[in-house]
């Protein structure tokens, strides 16, 4: 932990990829610019969407950030103009299917960790059911003017297990969370912006570069007051969402997945029932 009034020192920029398992393909890359460690989910062709192994793998990379004395911020984004599409969906029941146990990480990688540093999320394009979780997951975040968020799972019967149903209300009210949760809309980010979803917005393409500026800014000052204030507001639980999560998969998640699968409800279309 830096002191008090300590300067950051600052380190080469790097790029290494993180290491899920022997033989696992790499879908999550990470970067260093002095104390800001940049954490990149890298599944261009399916939206960034997570299966099991990018759940890992983003569950290890902030490991490896939180145990860094010398990395003060992170930034999670997503490659090729996506933030995250969520799960994926055509993961399940394969062996890349995402983890679902309710002690463990969480099924989209870091969502149950308390990490004692901040994270901002960088959003470009969609970040929706679990991709929107993960944004929610972090202390900030900075979204593009064209970016898409919302409870995208809705349409399939899929649960928000990954915190959603506690930090959504937390950040946007009661009233307007219940909206997002229960008709699964879509969000602009202008109407983001407008009820604190995200806290800055930046011209489309420049997430991440306004993302980098706000974390150069937050690890220059002291660290010590700024992490102990930010361990105080997180004190909470999502015990609770978790169980109740877990019958709703029991209830038809799968069959929603598996229509999806099949061609329903892209791009914002609304699924049909079965």
């Amino acid at each position: 932990m830096l002191a008090r009034g300590s300067r950051v020192r600052r380190l080469p920029r790097r790029t290494s990829p993180a290491r899920v398992c022997d033989g696992c393909d790499m879908t999550v890359r990470t970067e260093r610019d002095g104390a800001v460690t940049t954490v990149i989910i890298d599944r261009p062709a399916k939206r960034n969407a997570v299966d099991g192994p990018t759940a890992a793998a983003l569950a290890e990379a902030f490991r490896a950030f939180d145990g860094d004395d010398s990395a003060a911020v992170a930034i999670l984004t997503g490659a090729g103009g996506t933030f995250c599409a969520g799960a994926d969906l055509g993961a399940i029941g394969t062996e890349r299917g995402n983890r679902v146990a309710p002690d463990g990480d969480g099924p989209m990688g870091p969502t149950r960790m308390t990490l004692s540093k901040p994270v901002i999320a960088a959003i470009e394009g969609y970040a929706v059911a679990g991709g929107l979780e993960l944004a929610l997951w972090c202390d900030l975040r900075v979204a593009a003017q064209d970016a898409v968020l919302g409870v995208f799972c809705r349409r399939w019967g899929v649960p928000l297990i990954d915190g959603g149903t506690v930090r959504l209300p937390r950040l946007i009210g009661e009233s307007r969370a219940m909206d997002l949760i229960l008709t699964g809309r879509t969000v602009d980010a202008a109407e983001a912006h407008a009820i604190g979803l995200v806290n800055r917005l930046a011209p489309t393409g420049n997430a991440l570069a306004v993302a980098r500026t706000l974390a150069a800014e937050l690890a220059a000052l002291p660290q010590a007051c700024l992490r102990n204030d930010r361990r105080a507001v997180h004190a909470g639980t999502m015990e609770a969402e978790f169980a109740l999560g877990l019958e709703s998969l029991a209830a038809g998640a799968a069959e929603g997945a598996a229509r999806f699968v099949g061609g329903e409800g892209r791009h914002g279309a609304p699924a049909s029932e079965s």
